[in-house]
């Protein structure tokens, strides 16, 4: 299919509540400008979400920054990336794509424009029945992951929740952090009692696994998501260290389901209704991973 572009994304109508300072979006895309940056094939519409759109997303939100994730469309092609990154003036830091074959002088070349960790996508198009255009799976991680440790780059994955677990376990002894998407995509009616799910917190235990707490490819959103809520609050009991939120703007495949980020934010606000576990999850936990440090 090819790329198609839409009207504006959605944009929050109102500043989200009670983020402190400092907080991230650890999960967001852009998009174009396409007359610079042009698309590859897509399987949906292309959002008009450029470096400016996404920055006033993140000041409407009350976040302070973010990581801008390579869309699908782009391919392995950084330009759309890099170019936001150097927009965005040190508010976002970058997680790109690169295939198996990709030299370790562009990935440093990468990690000094800002990019800081390499995205695999071993999910399924509900479509096609195959990967999405553009998509490079983990095989490419198996490749890439002498040079990721070397230069401190860091692999974030969304696959389903069984191949999460694989994946986890495949690489637990790599030394690169892992982060998981879409909070490991659980499948909500199996439950938390579900053994996958449970083997899934024990492997974030130990340390090296991360989890996106980025609720829009999981549950129902006309139900307000309440589908996905006993998995964010296991999530949140079990492992709080070892967590990240991220909005998923500007909400691709979603149509007219599309959130109001500030929505997703209050959601989050009200699941997590302790300040100082606010703190740690967007603030303190994306330094941490990023070797920043904790936040003073």
């Amino acid at each position: 299919m090819a790329a198609q572009t839409t009207a504006a994304p959605r944009m929050p109508v109102r500043a989200a509540r009670d983020f402190p300072a400092g907080a991230w979006d650890c999960h967001s895309h852009v998009f174009g400008p396409f007359d610079r940056f042009p698309a590859g094939p897509s399987t949906y519409p292309l959002p008009d979400a450029p470096p400016s759109t996404y920055l006033d997303m993140l000041d409407r939100t009350g976040a302070s920054r973010g990581m801008l994730v390579q869309p699908a469309p782009y391919g392995s092609d950084p330009g759309v990336l890099v170019n936001a990154l150097a927009e965005a003036d040190g508010r976002a830091v970058g997680v790109a794509t690169a295939t198996a074959d990709c030299p370790a002088g562009e990935l440093r070349r990468l990690r000094e424009a800002g990019v800081r960790a390499l995205r695999f996508n071993d999910r399924i198009a509900p479509a096609t029945g195959a990967r999405f255009p553009g998509a490079i799976g983990t095989e490419a991680f198996r490749e890439l992951a002498p040079t990721m440790r070397e230069l401190g780059i860091h692999a974030q994955i969304w696959a389903a929740l069984d191949d999460c677990v694989r994946i986890v376990d495949e690489f637990a002894g790599s030394g690169i952090p892992i982060v998981l998407d879409h909070m490991a995509q659980p499948e909500v009616n199996a439950g938390v009692d579900a053994p996958r799910f449970r083997a899934l917190l024990d492997r974030i235990s130990d340390g090296t696994v991360w989890v996106k707490l980025t609720l829009c490819r999981v549950g129902d959103p006309a139900r307000g998501y309440a589908d996905a809520r006993p998995f964010h609050d296991a999530l949140v009991e079990a492992v709080p260290e070892r967590l990240l939120w991220g909005s998923d703007w500007p909400f691709v495949r979603m149509g007219d389901s599309a959130p109001d980020v500030a929505d997703l934010a209050d959601m989050f606000c009200d699941w997590v209704d302790d300040p100082a576990l606010r703190q740690l999850i967007l603030v303190d936990n994306p330094r941490r991973l990023l070797g920043e440090g904790r936040s003073t």
